[in-house]
């Protein structure tokens, strides 16, 4: 059963950092591409970043680009997102995800809110 537990939300005032991890189980996680995702109150689900499965290459929405960092850990099934200089539009509930043809699975997801 594909699981993904997300991880490391919380309050912070604007211009803090947070971290978020997501576990992950029930597939081969370093064959996957991971992503983080978010949707805020009243807004659709938006891509936030993605990480390749071996080389790590990495990808931002413009929103969150130089600010946030993903990374991964493949021995340890785990993603993370590092959030830096966070602004109160960052405010959402924030999910992984691994895009499949064999499965589409979410998490509980995170909430991330920012206080201006």
């Amino acid at each position: 059963q594909v699981q993904f537990v997300e991880s490391g939300g919380g309050l912070v005032q604007a211009g803090g950092s947070l971290r978020l991890s997501c576990a992950a189980s029930g597939f081969t996680f370093s064959n996957y591409r991971m992503t983080w995702y978010r949707q805020a109150p009243g807004k659709e689900r938006e891509l936030v970043a993605t990480i390749s499965n071996l080389v790590g290459s990495t990808d931002y929405a413009d929103s969150v680009k130089g600010r946030f960092t993903i990374s991964r850990d493949n021995a340890r099934k785990t993603v993370y997102l590092q959030m830096n200089s966070l602004k109160p539009e960052d405010t959402a509930v924030y999910y992984c995800h691994a895009p499949s043809r064999t499965f589409d699975s979410w998490g509980q997801g995170t909430q991330v809110t920012v206080s201006s």
